[in-house]
């Protein structure tokens, strides 16, 4: 359950994002290799999930596969996460300059990738990580990895064939903190999911 609310809900947000940015930009925001080598990247981060901790109350008793309830998480988290690429969109056009495709395809490649494990840990448990319910070393391990990989890949000849180009260390930590942003937001948003519909996973 973890996984298919993350993937949907995730994936719903960029699908948003792409066909908003699809309009308004004289590129795409990510060429079809990129978003390719992006989800897989992402899917890694997530192959620990099995092993990760679960929250005691969510196994007292038997859980259903809810698709009405996967719908509604869908709808209220994907539009959140695309919501904070539009404002990554915004400063990379008017703060960054990066009007030329592959700086800008590569700065929200990164961002992405970024972003959707730092969301990851959110959704994860309806407590808050780090203070009500820590994720297991694994997907701890896993997370830091990929972002790493993520942040590296632009340096490397894959990156260069993939169209992505070096972006710099200032950059990278602009997306780091406005991905913590989200973090908060998106935490601030599972109280009134859960206040609001009695569930989160």
């Amino acid at each position: 359950m973890k996984y298919i609310k993350m993937a949907t809900s995730f994936n719903f947000g960029e699908v948003l994002s792409v066909m908003v940015a699809s309009v308004i930009f004289p590129f795409l925001p990510e060429t079809p290799i990129q978003l390719l080598v992006e989800g897989l990247l992402y899917d890694f981060g997530q192959l620990t999930l099995p092993f990760d901790n679960v929250d005691e109350e969510f196994v007292r008793e038997p859980k259903k596969l809810d698709v009405k309830s996967l719908k509604t998480f869908m709808f209220f988290m994907g539009p959140l996460s695309s919501l904070f690429d539009m404002i990554v969109f915004a400063y990379v056009w008017f703060v960054f300059k990066a009007h030329d495709a592959a700086r800008f395809q590569t700065i929200w490649f990164v961002y992405s990738i970024i972003s959707n494990l730092f969301g990851m840990h959110i959704i994860r448990t309806a407590k808050n990580p780090l203070e009500g319910s820590n994720a297991s070393k694994p997907v701890y391990f896993s997370s830091i990895l990929i972002m790493i990989v993520a942040v590296i890949i632009p340096l490397t000849p894959i990156g260069k064939f993939i169209g992505l180009v070096p972006i710099g260390a200032e950059v990278v930590a602009i997306l780091i903190a406005i991905s913590l942003f989200y973090c908060i937001v998106a935490t601030i948003a599972k109280h009134y999911y859960i206040k609001k519909y009695k569930e989160w996973i």
